[in-house]
C-alpha cells in the first residue's frame, strides 16, 4: 500500500486489511506500507504499526517519488506467494480479497478490480476517467481493461516478471496487462475516499495519462508522421497553384494569406516536435539508469525477520 498524507485513514485501513487477510490466510501474511514522502504524521503511524505487529513492514522513501514508484518500491520488498495491491484511501474494498483469492485458486495469475460505479466523485472526474480509458484503449498496442486501477491480486510468478521491468516512467496497470498470463476481472462499486481529499490533481492526472499513452504506444508518433505527410501534400498543392497563377499572369494575394500559411505550417511543426520530444525525453531519462526510488528506512517489529537484503 503506497501512502501519501494518509494519517487520518491508516487506523481504519489497518483494521480492514487485517480482517481481510486473517479471513483468507489466518496469520500467514505481511502488510507492506510505503510512505511516499508524506508531510503529515503518516510515517509515525506506520512506524507505530510495525512496532506493534511483526506482520507490518513500514517503508519510508527518501522523498516523494510519486504513486507508481512508491508502489514499485513496495512490490520489490513483498515476499508473499500472492501479493494484494490496494491504495490507502479505502475507495477499493479490502473485503474483495477473498473472491480474488478464489479466482487465483482456480488458475488466474492476476485478478483485478473493475469499477462499475464511482461513488463520491465529481462529474468532471467521472467524465475524464471515462474518456481516458476509452482513448487509451484506442491508442495503446496492449489491451488494457477499461475502468481498472492498480487494485489487484498477483501471483508470485507474475510479480517477479513485473519487478524485472526497469522502465522509469511506469504505468503499472498497463505493465501488468502486457505480462499476459491468465487475468480475470472482479466488478465492484468504488466507494468515496475514507478521509481527506484526492492526492491526484489535474496536473498529475494529465502527466499520468501521458505516461500511459507514450509508455505503451507509438501511435502518436505515427499520427505525427501522418499529419506531416498531409501538410506536405497541402503545401505541394499550394506550390502548384502559385506556379500556375504565375504562369497565367495572375497576381498573388497580399502578405496576409502568406503569413497565415506560414503560421499554420509552423504550428503543425511545433506540435509534431512536441510529440517527438515526449519520446526523446523518455529515452533520455531511461538512458540515465538511475534507481527508480530510494528507501530511507525500513521498520519492522524486533521479533520479525526478513531474509531479503536491501
Amino acid at each position: 500500500m503506497p501512502c501519501y498524507n494518509e494519517e487520518n485513514g491508516l487506523d481504519a485501513l489497518r483494521r480492514r486489511i487485517v480482517a481481510a487477510c486473517q479471513t483468507c490466510a489466518a496469520d500467514d501474511y505481511e502488510i507492506v506500507l510505503v510512505n511516499d514522502g508524506s508531510s503529515d504524521r503518516t510515517w509515525d503511524v506506520m512506524a507505530r504499526f510495525s512496532a506493534q505487529d511483526p506482520r507490518v513492514v513500514a517503508v519510508n522513501l527518501s522523498r516523494n517519488h510519486g504513486h507508481q514508484l512508491a508502489l514499485s518500491a513496495g512490490l520489490s520488498l513483498a515476499r508473499g506467494d500472492r501479493v494484494f495491491i490496494i491504495d490507502a484511501d479505502l475507495q477499493d474494498p479490502p473485503e474483495l480479497l477473498g473472491e480474488m483469492m478464489a479466482r487465483m485458486d482456480a488458475g488466474a495469475d492476476v485478478v483485478y478490480g473493475q469499477r462499475i460505479e464511482r461513488q463520491g466523485e465529481t462529474r468532471f472526474k467521472k467524465l475524464s476517467a471515462y474518456l481516458f480509458y476509452r482513448v487509451l484503449d484506442r491508442l495503446v498496442d496492449v489491451s488494457i481493461p477499461t475502468d481498472t486501477g492498480d487494485f489487484r491480486l498477483m501471483s508470485r510468478r507474475a510479480l517477479d516478471v513485473l519487478n524485472a521491468m526497469p522502465e522509469h516512467h511506469r504505468f503499472i496497470r498497463g505493465m501488468v496487462s502486457w505480462l499476459g498470463f491468465r487475468q480475470e476481472a472482479v466488478p465492484y462499486a468504488r466507494a468515496p475516499r475514507f478521509a481527506d481529499s484526492s492526492k491526484y490533481p489535474l496536473a498529475k492526472m494529465i502527466r499520468f495519462a501521458l505516461d500511459a499513452i507514450t509508455g505503451f504506444s507509438i501511435r502518436p508518433l505515427r499520427l505525427a508522421s501522418y499529419l506531416g505527410f498531409a501538410v506536405s501534400l497541402i503545401a505541394l498543392v499550394m506550390m502548384l497553384y502559385a506556379l500556375i497563377s504565375y504562369l497565367l499572369g495572375n497576381t498573388v494575394s497580399g502578405w496576409t494569406s502568406m503569413t497565415l500559411i506560414i503560421l499554420a505550417v509552423a504550428s503543425v511543426q511545433f506540435m509534431l516536435m512536441g510529440v517527438i520530444g515526449e519520446y526523446l525525453g523518455r529515452l533520455y531519462m531511461e538512458s540515465k539508469r538511475r534507481p527508480l526510488y530510494i528507501i530511507d528506512e525500513i521498520r519492522t517489529s524486533p521479533s520479525a525477520s526478513r531474509s531479503q537484503s536491501i
